[in-house]
């Protein structure tokens, strides 16, 4: 195994070293533009939402709960009729094999 020291050489092409190059210049430009865009958007208040927002939003949950409760009731009665058309298959089947 080889370990780095002072008589390392390292070899770079110029195309590598402006690769590299433009790497860096792009985290360096990536990490400002997100530090000053974090401190705008710590000086923005906060979103309020008023009383008669919410009374909407929860109507719209309410809404759909209670949507949501009629379809699992439909699909509630539909399992009961499959139910009973199988119990009742089943029933013709062994009276047709008993026969």
């Amino acid at each position: 195994m080889k370990y780095l020291d002072k008589n390392t050489e390292v070899k770079l092409s110029i195309k590598d070293a402006i690769g590299v190059g433009f790497v860096l210049v792009s985290i360096i430009t990536l990490y400002f533009t997100l530090k000053v865009e974090i401190a705008e958007a710590k000086q923005l208040p906060p979103p309020i939402m008023t009383a008669e927002e919410f009374k909407y939003k929860d109507e719209i949950v309410t809404k759909t709960i209670l949507l949501t409760q009629k379809d699992v009731d439909v699909i509630k009665d539909d399992v009961k009729e499959i139910k009973e058309t199988l119990r009742l298959l089943e029933e013709r089947l062994y009276e047709s094999n008993s026969n």
